[in-house]
Parts: structure tokens; sequence; C-alpha cells
């Protein structure tokens, strides 16, 4: 998660006990004890108090946050681990990409795969990002910023990168179902919480590289970008997909993408009136 720099001064995190409930569901699929609410809550705060100067004032800055689980017990073999370390890492960050919101070039993976249902896909684990690396170095030695992965099939469209994806067509708005081998982020929430609030058709199911080549090659597919904590929205220029290049919205950013960043960025800072109640005052923690 992130914590911003509010216009008065003060500071806001975006969505900490979304953060907090993900941590305790992927925990109990790895076999780890989370920390309870209020626990990781009172250390999210402590911690960010004490370290309240590297929260930064620039206005496309913000502070990461990762709290992370590890077994740390001194112990070789295969069980579940009997002692665990709960810690926070902070780091302050500027924009995602050197280019800012430039729309992206993306190689779509079409061999690995980096996760299966039933596996870790749906868990935010060390393993997903350790699976993705091959596929990612491969593709910006290419030229391009970011890998579209596909289901284990290589057909259905998952995850792009470590953000989940939304493609804009004529009449909806369609991002993948969670299957078990997707992680449900926060900001695809968010996105989905927001669109529906404007009255967009935002449907969640499987969307294939089929349909999406035919609704490019129809006109019926207007633009596409991804979402996550780092980027926030990250639209999509062009896709690479078996030896061709696909150009979406003439590789300029969507107006959607435009104004979903907009939204929700003036939302983190405190722009914006937040209707969702997404910002959580450090003091209030």
């Amino acid at each position: 998660m992130k914590a911003f720099r509010q216009g008065d001064g003060q500071i806001a995190l975006f969505r900490p006990e979304f953060n907090c409930k993900r941590m305790q569901q992927g925990a109990a699929r790895l076999c780890l004890q989370a920390p309870p609410a209020e626990i990781f809550m009172q250390a999210l705060k402590e911690l960010v108090e004490v370290e309240a100067r590297w929260v930064p004032d620039d206005a496309m800055s913000s502070l990461y946050i990762r709290p992370t689980l590890i077994g740390s017990e001194a112990f070789l073999g295969v069980r579940p681990a009997r002692e665990i370390l709960f810690f926070i890492l902070l780091s302050p960050v500027g924009p995602y990409y050197a280019r800012g919101q430039a729309p992206t070039k993306i190689w779509v993976e079409d061999r690995a795969v980096r996760a299966a249902p039933g596996g870790l896909g749906a868990t935010k684990a060390g393993a997903n990002y350790a699976a993705s690396l091959q596929s990612a170095f491969h593709a910006k030695q290419k030229g391009f910023d970011q890998v579209l992965w596909l289901d284990s099939q290589h057909e259905g469209i998952e995850e792009v990168g470590t953000m989940n994806v939304f493609w804009v067509l004529k009449d909806e708005i369609v991002t993948p179902a969670l299957n078990g081998s997707i992680l449900a982020g926060g900001m695809r929430d968010s996105v989905i919480q927001l669109l529906r609030h404007e009255g967009a058709r935002v449907s969640e199911r499987l969307i294939t590289m089929s349909e999406i080549i035919e609704c490019k090659n129809n006109g019926t597919l207007l633009e596409a970008f991804g979402t996550g904590t780092a980027a926030v929205i990250s639209p999509i220029g062009e896709l690479y997909y078996k030896e061709i290049r696909h150009v979406l919205n003439k590789g300029e950013v969507g107006s959607v993408s435009a104004r979903l960043y907009e939204i929700i960025s003036g939302i983190q800072r405190g722009r914006r009136p937040d209707e969702f109640g997404w910002m959580k005052p450090l003091s209030g923690l």
C-alpha cells in the first residue's frame, strides 16, 4: 500500500484494511499466521509516525509500504513454520515508470505460465514474482515494458506484469474474473467500485486473446490499462502477440484511463472528496 502527504501536510494511507485482510488470507494459504488486525494497524501507525519525514511532499511521489511475513525458525525441512516474523518495509517512491503515464508496450507471453488455478496466483507471495522474472527479463530485452500473462491454456487473459488488467470495449469494461490464479488487487477493486458508481457496465469474466484481437480488428476495443498500487493506472499502448504488433487507441492514453488516474490520484492526495472511505488518516488508525 502507500501513504500520501495531504494538502494540509497530514499523512493518509490508501485502503490499509484491504491490505491487512489480504495478508490474513494469503497467510492461511501459506500456513503462516498473520498478526491480528489490531496489531497490524498499530504496527503500521507507529512505524509511519516514526518515519513520517520520509513521506514525500512531491505530487508524483509517495511512501511505499510493504507488510511482510516470513517463516524464521532454525529448522531444515518441509512443514509449516512454527516461528513467524512480521515486519514492514518502507521506501519513498516516485512514478513507477520513467515515462510517467505514457502508454506501455506489452509483450504477450504465450509459452511460460505465471500461475495456475489451485496454486499461489491469488496469493501475494514471493513465488509469484519469481515465476515472472524470466519472461519479464526477456520482454525488456526486446524493448517492452511489461508482460501480459495468459492462463495455462495460453488463451485466457490473467494479469499484466504485477497488475490487474482492464479492457474498455464499446459496450462494457471487462476485467478477468478472479479464478484462483489472479491476485485480487486493491486498485482493481477500487476501479470497479468507481466505474460502477459512475454507471459503467463492468464485467468480471473470462476474456481471451482471441476476443481481444477480434475486438481490436472490428474497432470495438477502445483502450486498455493495468491497475496496481505502484502505477495506479497504466495505459496500454500496444500489444505484441504471435509476431504481430497491435496498437491500441493510436498508442495514446485513453479517456477512461486518464479520468480514472485523475480521480484516484486526486482522492489519494486529498484534492478530491473521498466518497468511498478509502483514505485513512494516520492519526485515526
